[in-house]
C-alpha cells in the first residue's frame, strides 16, 4: 500500500506530458544533457590544466584525495612500527 505501482507512474507521466507538451519536455531534456556534458568537459579540462601546470614546473601532481600542499588527506592510518634488532 505504501509504494506506487507502474500504473501510478504512467498516469503521472501522462499528466505531465499533457500539461507541458512533448516539445517543451524535449527541450528541457536536451538542456539538461548539454549542462551535464559541459560539466564533464569542464572537469576534464581542469584536470588537464593542473597536470600541464605541474609538468611545466617539473612537479608531480598530487594523487586523487590529497590536498597537494600539505600532502595530508585527513585520513587516519593505524599502523604498528617494528624495529629490527641486529644480532651480532
Amino acid at each position: 500500500m505504501g509504494s506506487f505501482s507502474i500504473w501510478h507512474w504512467l498516469i503521472v507521466l501522462a499528466i505531465i506530458v499533457l500539461i507541458f507538451g512533448t516539445k517543451k519536455l524535449r527541450n528541457v531534456g536536451s538542456d539538461l544533457g548539454g549542462a551535464v556534458k559541459g560539466f564533464k568537459d569542464g572537469m576534464k579540462s581542469e584536470g588537464d590544466k593542473a597536470a600541464d601546470t605541474a609538468a611545466a614546473k617539473g612537479e608531480i601532481p598530487p594523487a586523487p584525495g590529497q590536498t597537494g600542499q600539505t600532502g595530508q588527506t585527513g585520513q587516519t592510518y593505524d599502523a604498528e612500527v617494528k624495529k629490527e634488532t641486529s644480532k651480532s
